[in-house]
């Protein structure tokens, strides 16, 4: 995959068991509940099931991180969680880690990624858009472990 002249920059690989500890920092610090634990994320890093996914930059070697969901039989992935530290927001490390989920959802045959937001994240919500993600569906009700709601968001993979 070529990357857009907005991430050029910007260079996203699988993580490794030697990211464990800035991806359990970077959960720590981005999420204040549903955060994912440091033994699921050593499970996803070797998971069949998961694709954990690491963005770097000009000798940074970790910016953000993304996490994919896989299930057998589905041709829908799912974008369970992204993150990026705070000052690489609006750096183009957002978009990479979503081309590259988007990317290993190909490899994988899925027709689809989709995700959930909160109503609330509109810099969140602006990215999906601007990438092509159309929300569907009601809105989900009391879905975050704090009883917040979420917005359902889906692409069609080509």
């Amino acid at each position: 995959m070529t990357p857009s002249p907005a991430t050029a920059a910007v260079r996203v690989r699988r993580a490794e068991l030697s990211d464990l500890d800035d991806l359990v920092a970077l959960e720590q610090a981005t999420f204040d509940s549903d955060q994912v634990s440091r033994a699921q994320f050593r499970r996803h890093l070797d998971s069949d099931s998961a694709r954990v996914l690491v963005a770097s930059a000009n000798h940074r070697r970790f910016l953000g991180t993304a996490l994919v969901f896989f299930r057998k039989g589905s041709r829908v992935a799912r974008l369970y969680s992204i993150a990026s530290l705070p000052e690489a927001r609006g750096k183009g490390v957002g978009t990479a880690l979503i081309e590259a989920a988007e990317a290993a959802a190909r490899q994988r045959r899925c027709q689809a990624l989709r995700l959930e937001v909160r109503p609330d994240n509109d810099a969140a919500i602006r990215l999906y858009q601007r990438l092509g993600y159309h929300r569907f569906g009601p809105v989900v009700k009391g879905f975050y472990e704090d009883g917040a709601d979420a917005y359902r968001y889906e692409k069609i993979l080509k």
